[in-house]
Parts: C-alpha cells; sequence; structure tokens
C-alpha cells in the first residue's frame, strides 16, 4: 500500500500496513490498556491472546488471536485497534509529545538543528485560544484570490497558485518524481487530485450505501460552507456545485485498480508536448501560478482525466462554479487548523467514513502534523530514544538471512528460464536496505515556521515541501532520500529505487524484541522484511530492472508462468467476503497478497536456517515452527469497525487483517505441518497456490 502521508509521491511505494489503525485513546492509558502496552512490550508469543477453545487448523487467525480480541475494545478515537501497530504507535507518540512539549518550552536538543521550529510548529498547533481568536481570517487573502477569479486566464493563474501556497494541487497536482524509462532523473509527475471522497465509487456508484455517503458528504460541504460564513441556502446551493464538479471529475478519474499498473501511467512529454497530453490547460499561466515554470519534462500519469479537465477549465464547468469548487477545497485542506467548529465537522465525515466516535485529542494531532511536516527533524531525537545500533546491525543481521532465502529461492524455481534468473539475481544484488533512519537527515532550512496563526504554519510546512520536491526536478536522483519519518510504524518497498526501507517506528516489540526468540521474531519484523523484499517481484515490482528502470526484462513464458500462478492468489481472494456480502477486491490486492505469500516462505526458510545455525530459544510449548506462525499472526490481531472495514476494502490494497493470517497460511504445507492439520481443514486449501 502506499501511505496517505505521501501517497502522492511515492507513486510506486509499496508499504506494509494501511493506516485503518494507530494513535490511541484520548483518555488516559486505562489499567488494561498499561498492561497491554507492557506485554507488547516484551515481544514473542502472547498465551493470553490465543483462543484455546479455536482450532488452528480451522480458524489460525480466531487461535491466535481470539483471546486478544474477547478483551479489547476500540478506543473512541479509532477506526481499529491492533496488538501491534497501535500499541507501538501509541508508544512512538508518547515519546514525541515528551520530545515536543520540552522543545516548545525551550529546552534544547543536541539531536536536532531544529528544535525551535519543532517546538514553535507544536505550540502553534496546541495554542487553541490563538485559534479561536483567529477564525478563518489566516486564510481571506488566499479565499480573496479565488473570488476575484472572473475569466479562464485569471483561474488557470489561481489554480497554479493554490498548488503553491497549499502543497496540494486541485483539480490536479504537480510534484517531483523518478521518471519511469529513466530511473537516473526526476521529472515533473502531473497527477490527479481534488475530489473529497476517497474513490471515484463514492460518487458513480449506484449502491444504496454509496448513495448514503454522497447524501452525508454533500450535507459535509454545505455545513462546512456555512461555517465560512454563507447563508444556509447559499451554503447548500454551493454544496451541490461542488457535488457536481468532483462527479464530473470523478467519471474521468482513474480507477485505483489502473493505478496498480505503472505501464498505464508512463507518458513522458516535453514542455513543448504538453498541450498535446493535456490539452484544454493554459500551461504557461497554470506553471506560473504554481512557480514552476522552469520545468522542463513532465510524465501525465493520466491522460484521460487530464483532457476532462482541459474541457471543464474550456467551459463546461462555470468559472462560478470553479471559485466555489476551489473555496470549498481551500476550507477543507485547512480544516484541521482553524476552529474546532471546523474540526468538529470534519471529523463528522472522517466518522461517516471510518466509523470512530472520537476526534484524537489535540496532542496527538499536533504530534502527527509536525511529523509529516517535518518527520526527519523530529526523527532524530526520536531514535536516540528507542532503536540504537546494536538493534539496528541485528535487524540488518536478519534482512541479509531472508535476502539470502531468496537468493536459494530463484536458484531453484523450476518455472524461471536462466536469462530470466540472472536478471532477477541482479536485481536482488542490488536491492538497498536502509535500517531505522536515513544516513543523512534532511535539511528544513527556509520553512519559515514560526509561533503565528497554526494555518499558516501548516501551509508553510506543506509549500516548503512542495518547493523541495519541485527543487529536485531536472537533476540526478537522490538514492540516500527517505519517503518515510523514522517514528513511522511502517516499512515500504520503492520500484524505481529498488529499496527496502525499514524506519525505527517499526522496529520495536512486538514486532521486534531482544528478549523473544528469534523464531517469534522471524515471525513478525521477518515476515515485514520478507514482505517487503517479495514486493520487488510481485506483478508490480517485477515490470522494474535492478536499476528501477519500467523495462521487460521477463521471458515470454516466464511472464506467463507468473500470470497464472498470482491468478491463483488473484482469485482465492476474490472468493473471501466481509460484512457479509463484501468482496474483497483480489487485483486491487494482489501485490499485497503476494507479498505476503511470498514474505512467509522466506522468512521462514530464514528462521530454520537460523536455527540449524545456533542454538534454538523458543519457548516452552511450542515447536520453532509454531512460534514462527504465532508471531506471524499475532502482529495481526486487531479489532476494526465496520465502516472501516469497508472503507478499506473499497480503498485500499491490503486485504483485511484476518484474512493477511488465514490467506496465506492456507496455501503452506510448512504450516499444515507445524500444526498437523489434515487435508480438508480449513487452513489446508485444495487448490494450493504458489508464486515465490
Amino acid at each position: 500500500m502506499r501511505p496517505f502521508a505521501f501517497a502522492a509521491y511515492a507513486v510506486l511505494a509499496s508499504a506494509f500496513v494501511f493506516f485503518g489503525c494507530g494513535g490511541g485513546a484520548s483518555r488516559p492509558p486505562t489499567p488494561r490498556r498499561s498492561e497491554e502496552i507492557r506485554t507488547a512490550a516484551r515481544g514473542g508469543v502472547d498465551r493470553r491472546a490465543l483462543d484455546p477453545k479455536a482450532s488452528p487448523c480451522e480458524d489460525f487467525y480466531q487461535y491466535a488471536c481470539g483471546g486478544w480480541i474477547a478483551a479489547t475494545e476500540i478506543p473512541g478515537d479509532e477506526s481499529s485497534w491492533y496488538r501491534s501497530f497501535s500499541v507501538i504507535q501509541e508508544r512512538n507518540e508518547e515519546i514525541l509529545r515528551k520530545v515536543l512539549q520540552g522543545l516548545a518550552r525551550g529546552e534544547a536538543l543536541e539531536a536536532t538543528a531544529y528544535g525551535k521550529v519543532l517546538g514553535d510548529y507544536y505550540a502553534s498547533c496546541m495554542d487553541e485560544e490563538a485559534i479561536e481568536k483567529n477564525g478563518t481570517a489566516p486564510l481571506a487573502s488566499l479565499l480573496a484570490e479565488i473570488d476575484a477569479v472572473e475569466d479562464t486566464p485569471s483561474l488557470t493563474k489561481v489554480l497554479g497558485r493554490v498548488q503553491a501556497r497549499v502543497g496540494a494541487g486541485v483539480p490536479f497536482s504537480l510534484f517531483g518524481g523518478q521518471d519511469f524509462g529513466d530511473a537516473a532523473r526526476v521529472v515533473g509527475m502531473i497527477w490527479q487530485s481534488g475530489i473529497g471522497m476517497p474513490e471515484k465509487e463514492y460518487y458513480l456508484d449506484p449502491a444504496p450505501k454509496m448513495a448514503e455517503m454522497r447524501a452525508k458528504y454533500e450535507a459535509h460541504v454545505a455545513a462546512m460552507m456555512k461555517l465560512a460564513g454563507d447563508a444556509g441556502p447559499k451554503a447548500e446551493a454551493a454544496a451541490k456545485r461542488v457535488m457536481a464538479v468532483e462527479t464530473a471529475l470523478a467519471r474521468a478519474w482513474m480507477s485505483i485498480e489502473d493505478r496498480r499498473e505503472p505501464r498505464k501511467l508512463h507518458h513522458t512529454a516535453t514542455r513543448a508536448e504538453l498541450p498535446k497530453l493535456a490539452p484544454g490547460i493554459d500551461w504557461s499561466t497554470w506553471l506560473e501560478g504554481a512557480s514552476a515554470k522552469d520545468v522542463a519534462i513532465f510524465n501525465v500519469g493520466m491522460p484521460d482525466y487530464m483532457k476532462s479537465v482541459g474541457a471543464m477549465l474550456s467551459g463546461t464547468v462555470t468559472i462560478a462554479d470553479w471559485r466555489t469548487y476551489l473555496r470549498w477545497h481551500v476550507l477543507r485542506l485547512s480544516a484541521a487548523q482553524l476552529p474546532n467548529a471546523f474540526v468538529a465537522e470534519a471529523f463528522r465525515w472522517t466518522q461517516a467514513l471510518t466509523g470512530a466516535k472520537e476526534n484524537p485529542p489535540r496532542w496527538k494531532r499536533c504530534v502527527r502534523a509536525v511529523d509529516e511536516g517535518m518527520g526527519e527533524a523530529l526523527g532524530r531525537p526520536f531514535v536516540e530514544r528507542t532503536l540504537g545500533e546494536e538493534g539496528k546491525a541485528e535487524v540488518l543481521t536478519m534482512v541479509r538471512a531472508i535476502e539470502a532465502a531468496m537468493h536459494v529461492r530463484l536458484e531453484k524455481l523450476v518455472w524461471m528460464d536462466d536469462a530470466t534468473r540472472r536478471a532477477a539475481l541482479e536485481k536482488l544484488a542490488k536491492i538497498t536496505n536502509k535500517i531505522a533512519y536515513p544516513d543523512e537527515w534532511r535539511s528544513y532550512e527556509g520553512i519559515g515556521i514560526d509561533r503565528g496563526p497554526y494555518v499558516v504554519q501548516a501551509q508553510r510546512a506543506s509549500a516548503f515541501e512542495y518547493r523541495r520536491r519541485l527543487g529536485k526536478i531536472g537533476k540526478p536522483v537522490d538514492r540516500g532520500e527517505w519517503q518515510m519519518s523514522p517514528p513511522s510504524v511502517n516499512a515500504y518497498y520503492e520500484a524505481q529505487l529498488n529499496e527496502i526501507v525499514f524506519p525505527a517506528g517499526i522496529l520495536q516489540p512486538p514486532f521486534y524484541s531482544t528478549v523473544a526468540s528469534r523464531a517469534a521474531n522471524y515471525g513478525a519484523i521477518g515476515l515485514v522484511m520478507g514482505h517487503e523484499l517479495t514486493h520487488g517481484f510481485d506483478d508490480e515490482g517485477r515490470q522494474f530492472d535492478a536499476e528501477g528502470n519500467l523495462r521487460d526484462w521477463w521471458g515470454k513464458s516466464v511472464v506467463g508462468e507468473f500470470d497464472r500462478r498470482a491468478a491463483c492468489v488473484k482469485r482465492q481472494f476474490d472468493d473471501y467476503t466481509v460484512l457479509g456480502d463484501l468482496h474483497v477486491n483480489g487485483h486491487l490486492t494482489l501485490g499485497e497478497n503476494i507479498a505476503d505469500l511470498g514474505g512467509l516462505k522466506l522468512a521462514f526458510l530464514a528462521m530454520k536456517e537460523t536455527e540449524r545455525a545456533r542454538r534454538s530459544d523458543r519457548e516452552p510449548g511450542y515447536s520453532s515452527e509454531q512460534e514462527f506462525f504465532l508471531g506471524y499472526a499475532q502482529a495481526w490481531c486487531c479489532r476494526m469497525r465496520d465502516e472501516e472495514l469497508r472503507h478499506l476494502v473499497a480503498t485500499n490494497s491490503h486485504a483485511p487483517p484476518h484474512l493477511r493470517v488465514n490467506g496465506p497460511l492456507s496455501n503452506l504445507p510448512e504450516f499444515a505441518e507445524a500444526f498437523s492439520c489434515k487435508a480438508g481443514s480449513r487452513m489446508v486449501r485444495k487448490d494450493r497456490c504458489e508464486v515465490w
């Protein structure tokens, strides 16, 4: 999956977890929560999480997690809650909170050169009195520019200005990204954006649930317009105009499934060729407004969408409707930094999507905002308090053991011809592993953040990031850059850099623990490593060579065999349903499901090799194999609200947690052997899928 914080930028980064859950409760930790954090901090298998009444051969997820699920409530401000990710993030955010509180008080930290800026950003976010007093006044100049739009040229320039001021373009965005055909250079990526609901289906699907969401969204837009000063009838009319514009955009929106196909996103154009791929737009005017007039080479990710936008700008949408649409999106993008009435209304829409009962407390929202805006500056003091050099070295040892297992798998694959095998081994050998934190920390010089209005500071952070990425266009690729901050409880594989990144945030219990057995560590963090490594050879990643270039390097017969095997995985997950009759999308989740299946195999092989090389340190009562699979499954113990589950099935490239356990494990003979599962058991698929 692509983490939401950098979805627009890391075009082909495949992340390990979706953010359906994270953070913590808006109240102090309960005794149960505190005990949960202490238990997770030990790592390894948690016997109390088990459901001994369940059969591991019929429903391994229930067997591994049933006790935990029965004893766990989802915090009010969360749409779901994991035994692993959520607990780690809660712990991480408490660390970050203490750092930022100290910096806001003026305490100095040697670990970061940007202590004052970090402290100012956090303090401006926490200053509710000033936020209430300022109201929407800090947005007045940008809203005035929108209100002054009279014709297509002035509209086009303001569209660019919104991109430069807020850092997010509507109805399309520009950012610097690697060229698909030449991974050594950065080009200007032009990407669809500018709808307020998650995907096109929310606008176009006639199903009653989607019609209900459309009604709630329109009411939400109207409520926000009222808060911004529109009278009731005017606000309601504005909401209908916004819905009309966004529905038109949704009709041209490239689907989430097609966006998983790199070749459908590869459309290079020089500045002179840009009007051919994206006609109807005065590009000179837009680029000037976006402070990007010197960009010379582009990739237009969605030409059909851009053609529709061009037609809309040429007259199919009125100037008045464009003003309304732009005004709405400035409010939408700024709502989190405005007075509490805006925050509460924005949360009501989030609640409709995810089912969360409460908004996270302000301190958590502020920690997350600073992490998103200045993640590497905040990450430096974080890593000093968490993962040391010894832990980093041990993690790298595990990664190399899993890469060695992949080398063995590639050498033995009977369906791969020799030429493709050599190229695959070359790609494996050239994978870069980034562990815990960057070798060189990012500069935030010139970001300009102070203790003024919070919405202004957020705009400065977004505009700074936009300028930073824009400045990379036309220059050699920076292969040392990270797309996640060190405190992130996640990991990713980036196809165009051929690299795997493991932030310090996830390299903690229960994923990785110095006191847990090696088998449990390989089942938890080892799976993360194998999963990300396999992404280099999943249905998307396999299309990129060792240097990160999009090109055909597989033999035709090998492609056919891979597609046949991948189709087995797609069918398996297409057949799964949740919430009664809602089918999982086997195409959308294919890459992640291949990565889970391959990652388990690699981590298991690496664990077995390690067990042979060292004395076993397993817990009494389990074999190493059983502990491996329990360590894996318990990382996915989760409770999720129905609204969030429906939302994620519709929009996310990961399968629901229980299927990420039972799905791949039901394909593994090693699992069946470990728990003595017989043919005919639900955890033993008759038609097993195997890719890597």
